[in-house]
């Protein structure tokens, strides 16, 4: 998810996401609150009308409807054009708020039993989306899922969407998080760059080794990143050691099991890559005291060729960006013969996670304003005002893209099944930005070895697994 400033943003991704999940504001209020609010029964069910074929979910007509969308690098605006239709159909008008911080100003409307409807639950100072949902204060979004979708009333919702998009919405065996967007994580560069220098993007490690020999004879930094926000360096990272290492293991981290860092040799190769980059000074002087925006200034001013990233990035560092600078995301790097998965392995999975609330005063409105969002007419308006992607399979099709979206669309094509989910980003931030994230730092400025930065992550991974205040999520094979 992007933003206008670090403070506000998440990844997953990127996440996330890419994608995305930095500081979690503190739930405690939220534990002994009521699920209820706004009247009525407490299953979600309040203001339902009428279920007919253009009224699937049965939105009761002229019922008022709050949604609370995060304005930040992806802007509020596709919300709003969304919104407009709704109101059209529903003789009202939304009562809509943009702001970047979600978490302050709807925590105590949560602890009070007032949340609003729908909510794009993104950015830096997000609700604790684990905590809501382990206390019943999130709908269950299946009745979306098994709705008829706006384009085509014979296929269902959950059929025109990536299948990435259900599986990473659950917590435990109930959908309640949508991730609408759908980010293409990597390392990001310029095509007229490397073209102009005569430069191929690598294939494989040794191939990056060599080019950034190359980069800088050129007087170029191979590589910058947001050193006050090292996390974005684990985009790449955790997706790199799931290439090499098969996702088999690097689901064993996600699920916290014991010694999944330390007996992992794809950690050990990925990790001391890294090591390897700072040790031949492949990185922008300074990189570990920029911010996003910053790191990303400093990229499209050419003053390095790579940078890790998410696509939000060519909506968020347009204001800089030369118009012919060719905005390309790469897939992930070759460790050698023994990769488990194949030269195009992707990170890419859903992002931006809206979610509907229990105790809203109409939640039925708030998954129909969802399903107005998933046609195909406003994943195109996003695409076309935000540059991304979003979890509807093939909506861009035929479209006229932008650079950077036209080249994260070919790379996900290219990738076919061998897209990535990261769920550690997701589901433990503290221990993958806080604690991963000052080891990375002090790796990526030289002041950390790769076999230190194994052993102290498997530490913080086992901490994070005994800690009992801690929501637990498993992930199967």
């Amino acid at each position: 998810m992007g933003s206008t400033s670090e403070v506000n943003r998440r990844d997953l991704v990127k996440r996330a996401a890419a994608l995305g999940i930095l500081a979690v504001p503190a739930m405690g209020a939220l534990s002994s609150c009521a699920t209820g609010g706004g009247g009525g029964s407490d299953d979600g069910t309040r203001n339902k009308g009428a279920t007919s074929a253009r009224n699937p979910l049965g939105v009761k007509n002229g019922a008022p409807l709050e949604a609370f969308i995060f304005k930040g690098g992806l802007g509020d605006q596709y919300a709003k054009d969304a919104e407009a239709d709704y109101n059209k159909t529903y003789g009202i008008t939304v009562k809509h708020t943009g702001t970047q911080q979600v978490g302050p100003k709807l925590q105590p409307r949560f602890a009070g039993g007032n949340p609003p409807d729908l909510i794009d639950n993104s950015g830096a100072d997000h609700l604790d989306m684990n905590k809501l949902s382990a206390q019943g204060q999130l709908q269950d979004l299946t009745p979306l899922l098994d709705a008829p979708s706006m384009d085509d009333p014979k296929k269902k919702v959950r059929d025109t969407l990536y299948p990435s998009t259900i599986e990473k919405g659950k917590h435990k065996d109930t959908f309640d998080v949508f991730y609408y967007a759908f980010t293409v994580y990597g390392t990001w560069y310029s095509d007229k760059l490397l073209k102009d220098k005569g430069w191929t993007y690598p294939t494989s490690f040794d191939d990056m080794i060599k080019l950034c020999a190359e980069i800088k004879k050129a007087g170029i930094a191979p590589w910058t990143y947001p050193g006050k926000y090292p996390y974005y360096v684990h985009f790449n990272i955790f997706a790199q050691i799931a290439k090499i290492g098969g996702l088999d293991k690097w689901i064993a981290i996600d699920n916290l099991e014991p010694n999944a860092w330390t007996s992992n040799d794809a950690v050990k190769q990925v990790i001391g890559h890294y090591e390897e980059l700072a040790a031949k000074g492949c990185f922008l002087e300074g990189s570990q005291g920029l911010t996003h925006i910053q790191a990303q200034t400093a990229w499209t001013r050419g003053k390095a060729a790579f940078i890790p990233n998410g696509s939000w990035v060519e909506n968020e560092a347009a204001p800089t960006t030369p118009a012919d600078f060719g905005m390309a995301v790469g897939p992930l790097f070759d460790g050698g013969s023994g990769d488990k998965m194949p030269h195009g392995t992707l990170r890419a999975e859903p992002s931006e996670p809206f979610i509907v609330a229990k105790g809203g005063k109409n939640p039925i409105g708030g998954m129909e304003l969802l399903r107005i969002l998933l046609s195909k007419k406003h994943a195109q308006n996003f695409a076309t005002k935000v540059k991304s992607l979003t979890s509807v399979q093939g909506a861009t099709d035929g479209m006229q893209l932008s650079p950077g979206l036209s080249s994260a669309a070919k790379a996900v094509k290219a990738g076919g099944r061998n897209l990535l989910m990261i769920q550690l980003q997701e589901w433990y931030p503290k221990l993958t930005d806080e604690k991963l994230g000052g080891l990375t730092s002090q790796l990526l400025t030289g002041d950390m070895k790769a076999a230190d930065w194994i052993k102290k992550a498997q530490q913080y991974a086992d901490e994070t697994a005994k800690d009992s205040s801690v929501t637990k999520f498993h992930r199967g094979s």
